[in-house]
């Protein structure tokens, strides 16, 4: 007999806790950080096969990323169409937040992610550069208001939120996705070290039903544009998770 909907649903759901207690991240700040990785990588392993397993997402759908000061025509019209949300409900074009101004925008892979509540701060210790040369800072999420509200909320972030619920801003500059760009040695070494250094994953977010299936698998970028809503002078797509480029080539972009 096939199973209904809801009894997948919630034999998917059974996995998926299993797994999540599994393979939350157990770090040792006592063990090398080798030994520290080993115990990451297995249970990475895991949670890899095993979400692909229940959700059957695809290990890769797109080539790496790369540093740019161009944009396609393709992608420049796509982006017309593209709104975010800030934290009060309002759509934005997305080209709104750079046409009057310039700005660093920054893509989380996930409002959950460690890697990047490390990049928001790693962007906010140049805020005062920025405000300094009249350059906003603005960090955009795949995912929901709520989840953005979460995310200012517990990071104390102090450049602007704005969500994408429908992922379209990261569809619009083809940035890559997939497990496989997503849980690799070096995102894995950098977890480790992030949460030697105190940072954690929200596991809360990370967890929810749409960043499992389809956010939590985008990676994200940086860009600087603006004034002008066609003016991008910068574009960095990460080739993997935690694949921050030097502040001093984000800041030559948008501060020299």
């Amino acid at each position: 007999m096939a199973c209904s909907p809801s009894a997948t649903l919630l034999s998917n759901s059974l996995h998926l806790n299993k797994t999540t207690s599994l393979c939350r991240l157990h770090v040792h700040p006592t063990l090398p950080p080798k030994q520290n990785l080993r115990i990451y990588s297995k249970n990475i392993f895991r949670l890899s096969t095993t979400l692909h397993r229940v959700t059957n997402i695809p290990f890769a759908s797109a080539s790496a990323g790369v540093e740019s000061a161009a944009l396609s025509e393709d992608t420049m019209s796509s982006l017309d169409s593209v709104k975010v949300f800030d934290l009060s409900g309002n759509g934005i074009p997305i080209s709104d937040l750079w046409k009057d101004r310039k700005a660093v925008v920054a893509f989380a892979r996930h409002f959950g992610c460690v890697l990047c509540r490390k990049r928001a701060d790693y962007l906010a210790s140049k805020k005062d550069r920025m405000d300094a040369s009249g350059v906003a800072l603005v960090l955009i999420g795949p995912g929901s208001i709520d989840q953005a509200k979460a995310f200012a909320e517990k990071t104390k972030f102090e450049g602007e939120i704005y969500a994408d619920p429908t992922h379209s801003s990261y569809e619009a500059f083809k940035f890559v996705s997939g497990v496989l760009t997503t849980f690799t040695p070096k995102a894995g070494l950098k977890i480790i070290q992030l949460y030697m250094d105190g940072y954690r994953q929200d596991w809360k977010l990370s967890f929810e039903k749409d960043t499992v299936t389809k956010g939590g698998w985008k990676q994200g970028g940086i860009v600087v544009a603006g004034p002008g809503k066609n003016n991008i002078s910068y574009v960095h797509k990460d080739k993997e998770a935690g694949d921050d480029p030097e502040i001093e080539d984000i800041l030559k972009a948008c501060c020299s």
